[in-house]
Order: structure tokens, then sequence, then C-alpha cells
């Protein structure tokens, strides 16, 4: 017997590998080689009472092009942020900071969106994560420790410029940014970085309305996405577009979104779509599921649809108009300029399509954009989910109607890049006789040839009288000038400012309780600008603002060291550029307008008008900051020079004013 069980299991120790060979999944022992998984907290997290922040990077692979430049080198990389609840009070609204500085661009996130906008997202100067669609931190006690709903992990995926090997560069730091709460500085050990944010004891926090979703935040353009009417295939919406910035403005504005899951626009009221192409609704996700709509009369069917602003003469249209803020042909203005004209409404009637037919089922579009023409840019913010939008009753009755949902969208005004601007602003004064004109391409060179010219170079001096002559007439006397001062002339002249606005300061007088100053703007283009204003950051010194004598002006509180100003009634029209008396001769006239400007010196201690006091620190025009010059006007060998110089150049701005104006006049 024991001679067969030997036998047995001889046979079935020879048979072990055959068996493994036809079933490998099978074993008949425990696979050692597999590591456990280890489920242990962080140390950070287990002793934080508070909110617990990590941010932990990967690996990183080099991208292209290759170069054998280090700082110059992308590389893309992986790494996860991680926000966890483990106090005993709930996080409305959390926001995490992480102080990137490698020039990261991040392209890609998971359970999050950046405040700087839609990806792909600059965080140069790091970036705030936003909760998307977990906004708040529950607590462990009221969650029995649901980790769903009282952490959140954010998949970050970018590019990262410069540095050596494939480690990924750490942040800075990381923090919690809400209001009342407080984190000390982040402790790093490898490729880890980790924090515990506390409530700050002393933080008073103002008393605010309860509200189920995020506050209400506040920037220089205010966007309200209202769910007004829902059925199961579809949904009414209204757009509101709040101008709240003292210096914001539109002209015939445009926005554009993306829809994310097939939605499209089946009518409109207050607005249209710039195209309307009835094929790419066929062919789209919803034509096959609306196979009995006739989409000859659909409004818009694209993904990323451009809505524009109806002119004036729809405002009373039974269809399309009827509407209150709608119909001004894209006009946005400051509120303080004209309150109906700072805001704008449009409704759109939109379609669903699978999984999404049921009557609560909305997702706003993303990646908001609006812009127009010779305006501020604006960058704006994903849409976040508010509080549903009070109304009055549309019976009369002192009642309050509620929209079924509504999401808020910030976009803020940026500064413009260098080169990259809509405007330039020269510099001239009574003690010099030579004025510094706009930048070198100020408003970029793309469309010229710098084959021809210097893109890069400073520009030439020049006679006061020539900042009223267009740029290819300045060449000539640019180099005269430049001989008689005594001033050397590259071989390749600068490249012109290409600006379709130009202002010119001329800082006019100094004296002992006050000073004086001149503003003249220039109109380049080919159509003139109505409804125009200027504004003028002067520092301590626009405090002592006294009066502008040709337009209407006003300082802009809380600091009141703007000036604000527009043209008077009936005349802020700033014409466009136009022929000289006679084109085959003289240079083409700009369209233009001036005004002295006085301020007072009293109870502002000292002030250095010469040295710099006296000239703007920002200009803006219709709302978008103009280039400045990048030094001021030298004081000549302390010698005071007349402002007779500069006679004929006034009487010739005001000469042909005049003239213009009596020949807008006479047309009228």
């Amino acid at each position: 017997m024991k001679k067969i069980r030997y036998v047995h299991l001889n046979l079935l120790l020879l048979l072990l590998p055959l068996i493994n060979l036809q079933f490998p999944t099978l074993s008949l022992a425990q696979d050692y080689d597999e590591p456990k998984k280890d489920d242990t907290p962080p140390p950070g997290l287990v002793h934080c009472n508070g909110v617990y922040m990590s941010y932990s990077s990967g690996g990183r692979e080099k991208l292209y092009p290759r170069t054998t430049n280090a700082t110059a080198q992308a590389w893309s990389f992986k790494s996860t942020a991680m926000i966890v609840n483990t106090g005993i009070e709930e996080v409305k609204g959390w926001q995490m900071f992480v102080g990137f500085h490698h020039r990261e661009i991040i392209v890609s996130a998971t359970g999050a969106v950046s405040s700087d906008g839609d990806f792909p997202v600059d965080a140069t100067n790091g970036t705030t994560f936003i909760g998307s669609p977990n906004t708040d931190l529950k607590t462990s006690i009221l969650t029995a420790g649901d980790y769903t709903q009282i952490s959140t992990n954010i998949e970050i995926t970018g590019t990262v410029f410069g540095g050596k090997g494939t480690a990924t560069p750490m942040p800075k730091t990381i923090k919690l940014t809400n209001d009342g709460w407080q984190c000390p500085a982040a402790t790093s050990k490898g490729d880890t970085m980790q924090v515990c944010c506390k409530r700050n004891p002393k933080f008073k926090a103002k008393e605010k309305l309860k509200t189920k979703f995020m506050p209400r935040q506040h920037g220089d353009l205010n966007i309200i996405y209202d769910v007004l009417q829902a059925y199961a295939s579809s949904y009414m919406a209204q757009v509101t577009i709040d101008n709240t910035s003292p210096l914001g403005r539109l002209d015939h504005w445009n926005l554009t979104w993306e829809w994310m899951r097939g939605e499209f626009i089946y009518s409109m009221r207050g607005a249209y779509a710039a195209e309307k192409n009835t094929l790419e609704c066929l062919s789209s996700k919803a034509g096959q599921f609306y196979g009995d709509l006739d989409f000859s009369q659909v409004a818009n069917c694209q993904k990323k649809p451009i809505i524009k602003d109806l002119p004036a003469e729809r405002k009373d249209d039974n269809i399309t108009g009827k509407l209150p803020f709608c119909c001004k042909n894209g006009t946005l203005l400051p509120t303080h300029m004209d309150p109906s004209k700072s805001k704008a409404i449009f409704q759109l009637q939109v379609y669903k399509v699978p999984p999404d037919q049921n009557r609560t089922a909305f997702f706003p579009p993303r990646n908001w954009k609006i812009d127009g023409i010779v305006n501020p840019q604006y960058k704006c913010g994903p849409p976040i989910r508010v509080d549903a939008t009070p109304f009055p009753d549309p019976s009369g009755l002192q009642a309050t109607t509620y929209a079924i949902a509504s999401w808020q969208v910030i976009c803020n005004i940026t500064k413009p890049k260098p080169k990259a601007a809509r405007c330039c602003v020269s510099f001239s004064a009574f003690y010099n006789d030579s004025a510094i004109p706009c930048n070198t391409c100020a408003c970029g060179c793309k469309d010229i040839d710098t084959d021809t010219c210097n893109a890069n170079a400073r520009p030439l001096l020049l006679p006061p009288d020539t900042l009223l002559v267009p740029f290819d007439n300045r060449t000539l006397k640019a180099k005269v000038w430049a001989k008689q001062k005594h001033m050397a002339v590259p071989k390749k002249l600068p490249c012109p400012d290409n600006c379709g606005i130009s202002l010119n300061w001329h800082l006019n007088s100094d004296y002992g309780n006050g000073w004086s100053a001149r503003v003249t703007l220039f109109n380049w283009g080919n159509n003139a600008v109505e409804d125009w204003f200027g504004a003028l950051d002067l520092g301590k010194a626009g405090l002592g603002y006294e009066n502008i004598y040709s337009f209407n002006g006003s300082r802009i509180p809380p600091k009141n060291q703007t000036i604000f100003f527009q043209g008077l009634p009936g005349m802020n029209y700033l014409i466009g550029i136009t022929n000289g008396t006679n084109p085959a001769r003289d240079p083409q006239i700009p369209g233009k307008m001036q005004s002295v400007i006085s301020f007072k010196k009293k109870n502002l201690g000292s002030l250095n008008i010469i040295g710099g006091d006296g000239f703007p620190k920002r200009v803006f025009f219709n709302g978008e900051e103009c280039e400045l010059p990048k030094y001021f006007p030298k004081k000549s060998s302390g010698k005071r020079l007349s402002s007779i110089r500069f006679l004929p150049s006034i009487l010739l701005a005001i000469t042909t004013f005049l003239a213009i104006t009596d020949r807008f006049l006479t047309g009228v």
C-alpha cells in the first residue's frame, strides 16, 4: 500500500509542470511574489486635525522638439494632489493652491478645475484648483468616514520646462486658500510634499447668507447661466452678462463656449449664432437621435458656437427680441457711464441627447471666452454651480421665483503682453523739445516685413508736431531732427507701433501750487469710435485732480488716483483717419480730440512732477491698457522751454478739429 502511495506521489510531482503549462492561473500555493496592499495612511494625515493636503510627483518624459538647451527642453509630467477634510466642520468650496514655478502648463486634472480658466493653463506662477464636481469636503463624522465625500484626489498631467534627469521638479508650496484657514510651511520628503491647515482662531468671518452651493464671486465680467424651464429632452436657459468693472468695456462682443455632451441650440432670443449649418446638425449624434426633427429651423449645432448680440433694430421683434438689456449691437459699457448698456441678456432653447434624457440632467457648457474690438482681453474661469437666481414673479405680484439651476462664470481683464497691446502712449513735456513716440511694435509687428525695419529698436525721438502725421510720413522728419540734435540714426530704422489708437501725454506746466498736462487722442483707423472713454492712473499725484476742461472727468473710487474721462454730450465721437487737403501731396490726418487737465499739490507731500510723478503709471482706452514708453522726457540743462514751441501743433489740432466738426455737422 505504501509503495502504491509512493508511486502516486511521484506521478503527481511529474505532472505538476504539465498542469502549470496548461493552467497557468491555477495555483496550489500562495504567491508570495505579489506585494501586499498597504492601506496605512501617511503619518501626516493621521495626526492632522483640519485639512490635510499632499502633492506627489511622478516621473517625466522628454517631449519634442528635442533641444540641447536644457532650460528650453519640454517634459511631460504626472503628479497627484490630495485634499482630505480631517476636521469637525465642512469645508465649502475648497481651493487648493499649488505653487508651480518651473513654467508648468497644466494640460488636465481629474476631480478639479483651475481658477485661472480652462485647460491648458499657464501655471508659471502657480494655480489654484477648485473641486469639480466635488466642490465641498464633508466631515468624516457625518459620512461615517466615506472618503468619496471627505476627500478628493487630483490626477495632474502637464508640461514642464528645464531641469535634469527624470525627476519632476516640486512646487514651492501647497496651501488652502479659503478664508479663515492658515497653513504652515509645507514639508517635503523625496517626491512628496504635505501640509496640515487649521482654522485661524483670530479670523472673524463676515456674516453671509448660508448657501447650498458656492457663494457668488466678484470679477470684471460676471456671467450667469440660468436654467429657467426643464423638459425631458430640452431646457430653456438664460445667459446674463454683467460688466462690473469701472474700466471694462466690450464692443461687438463675441461669446463662445464648448458643449461637452452633444447638446445643440434649437432657438434663441436676444442674440444669434454667427453660423448655421444644417448639414452639421444632420451628421451629428443629435441628428441621429432626433430623426424626425426639421433641422433647417435649428439655430446652431456647433460644438463651439459663436454668439453675437442683436442690432438695436431687432429690440422689439416678436420672435428674436423683446428681452430687457438685449439688442445693443454688442456694446457693454461701465455702469457709471450708462447703466442701461452695462448688461446683456439672451435666452436659448437647448436640446439634449442620451443619456441625458431626463428633467434634472443639466450640464452647462465649458471653455467660455468673450472678446470685442479695441477692448481689454478677458480670461474666463470655469462655470461654478451657485444658488439659484431669484427673479421677480412675472405675474406682477410681490413674489419671487427662482431658476431651476444656476452657474456662474467669472471673467477678468488681463494685462496685455509686451508688443500685444491695442493702443499706445507717447510722452512730451514743456522742458524738452523732443517727443518720445510710442514704443516700436507696441501693438505687434506680425503683419509687416521686419527685414526692412528693426522690431526691437528704440523709437527715434521726434519734434512734437510730427506726432500729428502717420508713421510712414515721419521718416524724413525723424532723420532731420536727429541730425539737428546730434543723435545717431541706425541703418535699420525702428518699425512702426502699428496701433490703431494712440494717446499723447504732454506735461504742460509745473508751478508751486499745482501743475497741468494736455492729453490728446488719435484715431489712426478707418472706423470712428463712438462713446469712447479713457482713464489715467497717476498714482499719488492723481489725488490732486482738479478739472479736465474739454471732456467730462471724474476720479474712480476707492483710491481716487485714476482719472476717468469721456467726451462731452454730443461730442463723444472720435472720427477715423481722413485724407489731407491734397491727397497726392498732404499726409492723412488722424481723428483727434484733446483737453488740458489741471492738478493741485496741496496736502500731497513732496511731488517730483518732472521726475516722473507728472506722468501716468497706466493708461486705458475703452478698457484696453495701452503700452507706455519705457522712459520719461529728460530736462535739458535745467533750461525751461517756452510753450510757444508747441503753439503750431495746438493750432493745427484745433483747426483740424473745427474743420472736421463743421464737415460732420454739415453732413448731418
